[in-house]
């Protein structure tokens, strides 16, 4: 697993990107995924946004709402279909950089080095990578060796 600093992406997504996000910090909330599809004379966009905490339907409501004007500019005389979700309970978790939002989660990640999961409370994340809080105690592993990552709500307490 790399941390690039945010999900790999195309510069077609980096041009909404950056408004999407301001427009979400204003209603407390994180963009940690924006792809988008595009066909002929429309463009489907898919938003995973998270508020640290529990998101539902109407947070999902709320940042649909705000972010559907700046697509609309942007894929200007274009259907648009957007769908805004949550992470959802067990995200798989796509790059490095993600793991900076799931602080205080319960997270499992497949380690390369033990062929094994490790899982534990994710108690930071750093550029090169992560410290989970385990039953053992607290364990660091480097991004290098994580081959898969996913949110694991049966870890939280």
């Amino acid at each position: 697993m790399k941390h690039t600093g945010k999900a790999i992406e195309n510069s077609e997504i980096e041009t909404v990107r950056r408004p999407i996000e301001a427009v979400l910090k204003g209603l407390g909330l994180r963009l940690i995924e924006l792809t988008v599809s595009r066909r002929k004379e429309s463009a489907q966009i898919r938003a995973v946004i998270y508020n640290g905490g529990s998101i539902g339907t109407d947070d999902c409501s709320k940042a649909h709402r705000a972010i559907m004007p700046r697509l609309e500019l942007a894929f200007e005389g274009q259907d648009i279909y957007l769908e805004v979700s949550s992470p959802g309970i067990d995200r798989l978790i796509k790059d490095g950089a993600e793991f900076a939002n799931y602080k205080g989660r319960g997270v499992r990640c497949y380690r390369a080095d033990i062929s094994d999961w490790t899982a534990g409370i994710l108690e930071s994340a750093d550029e090169e990578g992560i410290i989970i809080k385990t039953k053992e105690g607290n364990v660091r592993i480097d991004f290098d060796i994580i081959a898969k990552a996913r949110l694991d709500p049966s870890q939280e307490v």
